[in-house]
């Protein structure tokens, strides 16, 4: 069916604007030797997985769930990182998993006895701040995440295989380039002893104005003077401008603001709108008075603040309209939820200009959650 006929709301992946990302992706591993892995935490749509395996070397886990999902539906480099294990959990982990990267020596010095066949690193935290969202920002003082480099032990670093640090969100090649010095001013000294380095995720590498030829030489530069393998873990930059959220307007409200009631809910659907926050981009709209008509868009739910944003359109919006909110495949699917036991949105692929849908949602998925 064509995207106007599917019911809403509804996400829609676009698999030729996923194979674009892929490539770009695929084309950095062959030219660098680096190896890139999903992070599952942005985009864990598995319908896709044979898809991304085919480009990519495997999958990024924070936690046992996302670690099972990525050998079960990919199947290849499967690494996991968690600011804790559990005694229950990690014995699954250590079979499934390739890389367990932990981040404290006291987790090392519990569970490196049964990590089986895994290779293990630590997070470390270079404490470079290059970005202004705090929420995101694992540099920031008091952060968990992360050995810092007066906490690190150097009297158990032949117990790891690899170092690993995540600092970056939504950010291009000039951060990580700043980032890295941090990082090997602080902890240089133990990445001889390494065997590979993992730069994490926040890489939009596959945005137009990103500067892949300055991470081609990070990567390298990194490669030729330690002798380490080189991961990213991109999450964002898989799926970024693949997906669509399709929404319909249900009806208006009209207290001094003009407001488009949706049967898409930031809150539910989008929560990165409230918890960034974030305005996503919509087909048609343009900013608060800029077109002739503005709306406020909101939620149907009884959430005062689940308002989206405030849009204008050269003509008036009516019931039974159709928005599409863009880049919509990422932190979406991953952090949606039930709230006032709001329907799921349905996942729908498109291909060319034929859409399919491939996963529904009902009233067992909100009943399911709860008991």
């Amino acid at each position: 069916m064509e995207t106007r006929a599917l019911p809403t709301p509804v996400y829609v992946i676009d698999e030729d604007a996923l194979r674009r990302n892929l490539d770009i992706l695929h084309s950095l591993e062959e030219r660098t030797g680096c190896r890139v892995l999903l992070a599952q935490k942005a985009f864990s749509a598995y319908y896709f997985y044979p898809l991304i395996g085919s480009y990519i070397s495997g999958t990024a886990a924070s936690g046992l769930y996302e670690a099972r999902l990525g050998r079960e539906e990919m199947g290849k480099e499967n690494h996991v990182f968690s600011p804790a294990y559990t005694d229950a959990e990690f014995g699954e982990l250590a079979e499934i998993c390739d890389h367990i990267v932990f981040n404290s020596f006291s987790q090392l010095e519990k569970f490196y006895g049964r990590r089986g066949g895994a290779s293990v690193g630590m997070r470390v935290n270079p404490e470079c701040s290059t970005q202004d969202h705090a929420i995101y920002d694992p540099c920031a003082p008091g952060s968990r995440m992360g050995v810092r480099a007066s906490d690190f032990r150097g009297d158990m670093a032949d117990m790891l295989d690899g170092l690993h640090m995540h600092t970056l969100c939504e950010q291009n090649a000039d951060a990580l380039d700043v980032t890295v010095k941090a990082l090997e001013e602080k902890f240089g000294a133990y990445l001889p002893r390494m065997k590979w380095l993992n730069l994490g995720g926040g890489h939009h590498i596959t945005r137009p104005d990103y500067d892949i030829k300055l991470l081609e030489r990070i990567i390298l530069r990194l490669r030729d003077r330690y002798g380490v393998t080189v991961y990213l873990e991109p999450g964002e930059a898989v799926a970024l401008n693949a997906g669509e959220l399709v929404t319909t307007v249900m009806t208006f409200v009209d207290n001094g603001i003009t407001t488009a009631v949706l049967d898409a809910s930031a809150a539910c659907h989008m929560p990165d709108v409230l918890e960034m926050p974030y305005r996503p981009p919509l087909e048609g709209g343009g900013e608060a008075g800029e077109k002739k008509h503005t709306y406020r868009l909101a939620s149907r739910t009884c959430l005062a603040g689940d308002v989206i944003g405030d849009y204008s359109f050269d003509a008036p919006l009516k019931e039974g309209d159709r928005l599409t909110f863009r880049d919509m495949a990422i932190y979406t699917m991953v952090k949606n939820n039930t709230f006032n036991g709001m329907p799921l949105p349905a996942i729908a692929v498109r291909r060319g200009g034929d859409c399919r849908i491939i996963k529904e949602f009902g009233y067992s998925d909100f009943k399911g959650r709860l008991s």
